[in-house]
């Protein structure tokens, strides 16, 4: 009796079969005669929300990407120019805690102290390439500092050094990395060469930001 009561009521059993039928009998056209309208609208501006919030959250990774598209058309660059355009970088994103404030003509933030230095890499005698490494430091705030990959090939004719940085691995990771690591991909991903006009640089750098008035 239990066996057989089992069968009935299994997924391929008579009575299952007979209430699958008057379920979509019934539910069927009262589903189809449903208005959605209101449940649509809400929806909408669900999405609307979210497209809102998913671009303001993508808007970093978004213009990294795009200034990674795009062609810089450098063909080559002087480590002396990559070292000013860092500066800049420096001079915008700088951590200005625990700087003292210069009051001559205009409130300002001490200046932070820079610098560069190339170092060639230990070769070995059977190597057909040549590596060094270049690096960009600020005393002040370590966040700032760069260490750059570089190599050439030695019986090329070209002075020049290759960059070698792929700081992101995946397009998620664009949304973590700031604009001078941008533009290094860009570079190394163009194949532009690093001219070596000098082997070493300090300077100081003055923060875009300014301090807060204080009143007394």
């Amino acid at each position: 009796m239990k066996n057989a009561l089992d069968n009935l009521f299994r997924s391929y059993g008579d009575v299952t079969q007979v209430i699958k039928k008057k379920v979509k009998s019934v539910m069927i056209p009262y589903l189809e005669s449903y208005d959605y309208s209101e449940y649509l609208i809400k929806l909408d501006s669900v999405l609307v929300d979210v497209i809102k919030n998913s671009a303001l959250d993508n808007k970093k990774l978004l213009s990294n990407f795009k200034n990674l598209m795009v062609d810089h058309d450098i063909k080559e660059i002087e480590v002396t120019d990559l070292f000013n355009r860092w500066m800049t970088f420096v001079e915008k994103n700088v951590d200005t805690d625990e700087l003292d404030i210069d009051y001559d003509d205009e409130p300002t933030y001490e200046a932070v102290d820079v610098y560069f230095e190339f170092e060639r890499d230990t070769e070995r005698d059977w190597s057909c390439f040549e590596h060094a490494t270049l690096i960009f430091e600020c005393e002040h705030d370590e966040t700032m500092n760069f260490e750059i990959k570089l190599y050439r090939y030695t019986k090329s004719s070209n002075e020049g050094w290759t960059i070698d940085y792929k700081h992101a691995s995946d397009l998620s990771s664009l949304r973590k990395i700031n604009e001078f690591e941008v533009f290094l991909m860009a570079l190394c991903q163009d194949h532009t060469e690093l001219i070596i006009d000098s082997d070493g640089d300090r300077n100081e750098v003055t923060p875009e930001k300014r301090p807060e008035p204080t009143f007394e």
